[in-house]
């Protein structure tokens, strides 16, 4: 597997913080470059995503450590940006909730805890399943996708070694090839990075295949926060042509940018 080869930088502790730095930078700028060669594999996942959604169904993301993390963030960062339903997007880590904070030992290597985990959400053949492990082999996940596909539902992962158990049960596999980690096997480094950005992709393109995006505003975005009303009120300003004090009563009114904007215009 690349990423648990042998990092080419060595004698770290040796180095000085600007030598440790660049020598970092430098194996971070091959992540975007990797990711540009899954795009392909990544528009059949989207592509099958929206079908699924747009037909009621749901995303889950299943993951065991930083994979499990990322997967968890990605989901719960939906609602507030898009205004979806909070059960539109799931994120399932090996030992539950706790594991976000703290590492679950053992967790990750039983197929049944995963199995488990699915079944609280009533997960079925109408959902989509991404599978996310740097490895490619993590149990956990492997043992979510072989439940899946034995409901009938599609299937996904991102995953950053060539050839993996995990991409091989996996319908739409993505694999982001990002090399030895300049840590070797410290895989929340270049493969969390390269993992992160892809399922950016995935939500943000799916989302805007929903219609969740106006222009290139989040125009359904939760109000939570005096920071997002004043963009939301700034958003308003743009598409109607009201003033700041005007689009502040407006949003008011109607509680929501996009509605705000429909009912003035």
């Amino acid at each position: 597997m690349t990423t648990e080869s042998s990092s080419k930088h060595t004698d770290l502790e040796k180095k000085t913080v600007k030598e440790l730095l660049l020598g970092i930078n430098e194996e971070d700028k091959l992540v975007p470059l990797a990711v540009e060669k899954a795009i392909p594999q990544i528009e059949k996942v989207v592509t099958q995503i929206v079908e699924k959604l747009k037909l009621g169904g749901r995303l889950f993301y299943i993951g065991a450590g930083t994979s499990g993390r990322l997967g968890v963030v990605d989901a719960s960062e939906c609602p507030p940006t898009y205004g979806v339903p909070y059960d539109m997007v799931i994120g399932i880590i090996a030992g539950g909730d706790g594991a976000i904070r703290k590492a679950v030992e053992g967790a990750e290597d039983s197929k049944e805890l995963a199995v488990q985990d699915l079944k609280k959400y009533h997960f079925s053949a109408n959902d989509f399943l991404v599978g996310i492990a740097a490895s490619g082999r993590t149990p956990f996940v492997i043992g979510g996708l072989e439940y899946a596909k034995m409901l009938g539902a599609k299937t996904g992962c991102v995953v950053c070694n060539a050839d993996s158990t995990i991409a091989k049960v996996s319908e739409f596999p993505v694999e982001v090839i990002v090399g030895p980690e300049y840590v070797t096997g410290s895989t929340r480094m270049k493969a969390g990075t390269a993992q992160k950005l892809v399922l950016n992709m995935i939500t943000t393109s799916t989302m805007i295949l929903l219609g969740r995006i106006k222009g290139n505003k989040m125009v359904d975005m939760m109000l939570t926060n005096e920071k997002l009303v004043d963009r939301g009120i700034k958003m308003v300003m743009q598409e109607t042509g009201l003033t700041y004090s005007e689009s502040d009563a407006l949003l008011l009114k109607h509680g929501s940018v996009r509605k705000a904007i429909e009912n003035k215009i």
